[in-house]
């Protein structure tokens, strides 16, 4: 039998952009529980924008948004054999995941700080280009070429 399902917990939004989404992402880009740090690339990532605020947080979550998958496949045995099953994201986890994959791109650019490195790729995402989007993309591939075992869906 499987164990209770781990509660939610309240994720209090940004208090300089007010937005939920950009405070997930903080905790993302946090190492060893360095959140000062965090806070100060991300916020001077996001100020590089744009000049107005709102507008800032408008390409920040346009940038998310462009990067979010809308399928993805999982592993599902059926008979002794495993199939690469394609499914829909969840929201919450499709914002996971595109935090993530931000981050990760931005991690793998060398020879710059890590500010210049997030801002280039949210403004890519923002643009559809870039690291991060060809992952969505990847994914969303891996998804249509398993489409024939979409019958195996939970």
């Amino acid at each position: 039998m499987r164990a209770k399902r781990a509660k939610k917990r309240v994720i209090n939004p940004d208090p300089i952009y007010k937005s939920r989404v950009m405070t997930r992402f903080i905790n993302v880009v946090m190492l060893d529980g360095k959140k000062a740090t965090a806070e100060k690339l991300v916020h001077t990532a996001v100020a590089k924008l744009s000049e107005d605020k709102k507008e800032a947080v408008e390409i920040f979550e346009a940038a998310i948004r462009n990067v979010m998958p809308k399928q993805e496949v999982r592993s599902r045995r059926v008979g002794g054999a495993t199939y690469q099953v394609p499914m829909p994201v969840k929201h919450e986890r499709a914002e996971a995941l595109a935090l993530r994959w931000i981050v990760s791109s931005a991690r793998n650019k060398a020879g710059k700080s890590m500010d210049k490195c997030l801002y280039e790729e949210l403004r890519d995402a923002n643009d559809g280009i870039g690291a991060s989007i060809k992952k969505r993309d990847e994914t969303h591939k891996m998804a249509d070429s398993n489409k024939a075992f979409a019958h195996f869906r939970i």
